[in-house]
C-alpha cells in the first residue's frame, strides 16, 4: 500500500496521520538485546555510560579533566574533532596519525569500561581526519551517490574503516542516510552529505559503508532521524521546523538498515515535525523516538542524540528539561560535543541532573537500566 494510516496518541487524543507505507516500513522486528550479564552496577555508573562528551587536547595526562571524568565513571564515550569552534582554533584533538593513536590509547587506558571513541568521518566536507594531517583523501557522499557504483563507495569506505581501526577509533557517526530532497539545505545538501534524493540509492550505499566499517570492527551511527534532508535551516544555529517540507519517505533508509540487521546506532535530529509531534523536536519526542523507532520500526538498539549543545536545543530548553525529555523519549546516549560551546564540567553536571531525576522519580530507574543494557551489549561487540 502506498499510503497507510499511522496512528499515534498525543495529549490523550488519538491522532491520525497519513504516512507512506508505514505498515511495510515498520513491520519487521529485530531480536531483543541481551541483559548486561546480570552484574549489579550502581546507578551513577550506569548514568555515566549514557554520556558522551567532547574535549580539548592533542594529548592527555593524569591531570586532564577528561581523564578524571573517564576514571571516575562519569562518561562512557568521547568524540574527536579537528577544529575548535568556540575558540575558532585549528587545534583540538587531531594533528597526525601517530598523535591520534597515542591520544586514543591514553583515553582507553584510563577507562574502567571500554570507551566509545567516536568521530564524524563521513567524507568530503565532513571529514575530521584530513589530508593536511597526513590522512588519506576522501570524496563526498553526493559524489559517490552520483556515480552510483557500490564498488567505488566500498573502496573509499574500506580506506576510512582501515584508518579508524588503525587509530583505535571504534565508532563512526556515519553514514548520513538523510535524503537530498532539498539540495539547498545548508547543513545537508550544500555540504554534499547525502548520497541521493532516492531512498534506494541512499540505502544501497549506506549499507556498503556500514559493511566496510563492520569488517574492521568499527561501529556506525546512521543519522539524522527522522530525516534532516528537507530542512531549510541548520539545527546547529537554532530551531528547525520541517513540518511542511518533510516526507515519510525520508524514514525508508533507516527502516531498511534496521531490517537488514546492520544498525548499531541511530542518531536523532533536533528537528521539529508537527506531523509527528506537535510539541517536541525529534530528540525530545516520545512520539517520534519511542513510538516510531522502537514500536513501529522494532529497533531495540542504541539511540544517540545529536549534540545536545546545538542551538536548536540549547536556546529553547533548559538543560534539565532537555535531558529529562530526551531520556524519556528513548535516547540512550546523550551527546555533548563541547564544540558549539565549551563546558568543561558538562559531564558532572549532566550526570548529577540525571541522578536527581531518577531520585525524584521523574525518570524511572528501569529506564536507565534499559539504556545501560543496550550500551553494554553494543560495547560487547567492540574488538579488544
Amino acid at each position: 500500500m502506498r499510503a497507510t494510516i499511522f496512528r499515534y496518541k498525543c495529549e490523550g487524543v488519538i491522532r491520525l496521520t497519513a504516512l507512506w507505507a508505514v505498515m511495510t516500513l515498520f513491520g519487521g522486528m529485530i531480536p531483543s538485546l541481551s541483559a548486561a550479564g546480570g552484574v549489579d552496577v550502581d546507578m551513577r555508573a550506569k548514568i555515566g555510560q549514557m554520556l558522551m562528551v567532547g574535549f580539548r587536547g592533542l594529548a592527555v595526562d593524569d591531570a586532564s579533566s577528561i581523564v578524571r571524568d573517564i576514571r571516575e565513571g562519569r562518561i562512557g564515550g568521547i568524540v574527536l574533532f579537528d577544529y575548535d569552534v568556540p575558540s575558532a582554533s585549528p587545534v583540538r584533538n587531531i594533528a597526525s596519525p601517530v598523535q591520534v593513536k597515542k591520544l586514543v590509547a591514553a583515553l582507553q587506558e584510563a577507562a574502567p569500561v571500554p570507551l566509545f571513541v567516536a568521530i564524524d568521518q563521513e567524507g568530503g566536507r565532513v571529514y575530521r581526519l584530513k589530508e593536511s594531517f597526513g590522512f588519506p583523501p576522501s570524496v563526498s557522499a553526493r559524489h559517490l551517490g552520483s556515480l552510483d557504483s557500490v564498488e567505488t563507495t566500498k573502496r573509499y569506505a574500506d580506506v576510512t574503516a582501515g584508518t579508524l581501526a588503525g587509530l583505535g577509533i571504534n565508532l563512526n557517526f556515519a553514514p548520513v542516510v538523510d535524503l537530498n530532497t532539498n539540495p539547498d539545505n545548508p547543513v545537508i545538501g550544500r555540504l554534499e552529505r547525502s548520497f541521493s534524493a532516492d531512498p534506494a540509492v541512499v540505502t544501497r550505499h549506506a549499507l556498503a559503508v556500514i559493511d566496510s566499517l563492520h569488517n574492521r570492527g568499527i561501529l556506525s551511527a546512521i543519522k539524522h532521524f527522522p530525516g534532516h534532508g528537507s530542512s531549510t535551516a541548520d539545527s546547529h544555529e537554532g530551531f528547525v521546523d520541517i513540518t511542511e517540507t518533510w516526507s515519510p519517505e525520508e524514514m525508508i533508509p533507516f527502516d531498511r538498515i534496521v531490517k537488514a540487521k546492520k544498525c548499531n546506532m541511530i542518531m536523532t535530529a533536533h528537528v521539529f515535525n508537527g506531523k509527528l509531534d506537535p510539541e517536541w523536536p525529534a530528540t525530545l519526542s516520545y512520539e517520534t523516538t519511542h513510538h516510531i523507532v522502537r514500536e513501529y520500526m522494532g529497533y531495540q538498539g542504541v539511540i544517540i542524540s545529536d549534540d545536545m549543545q546545538m542551538k536548536a536545543i540549547r536556546d529553547n530548553y533548559a538543560l534539565e528539561d532537555a535531558i529529562e525529555r530526551a531520556v524519556l523519549a528513548g535516547v540512550d546516549i546523550l551527546l555533548f560535543a563541547n564544540n558549539s560551546v565549551f563546558e568543561e564540567d558538562i559531564a558532572s553536571r549532566a550526570g548529577s541532573i540525571l541522578e536527581r531525576l531518577v531520585q525524584s522519580g521523574k525518570i524511572p530507574a528501569d529506564r536507565i537500566d534499559a539504556s545501560y543494557r543496550r550500551i553494554m551489549e553494543l560495547k560487547g561487540r567492540l574488538r579488544r
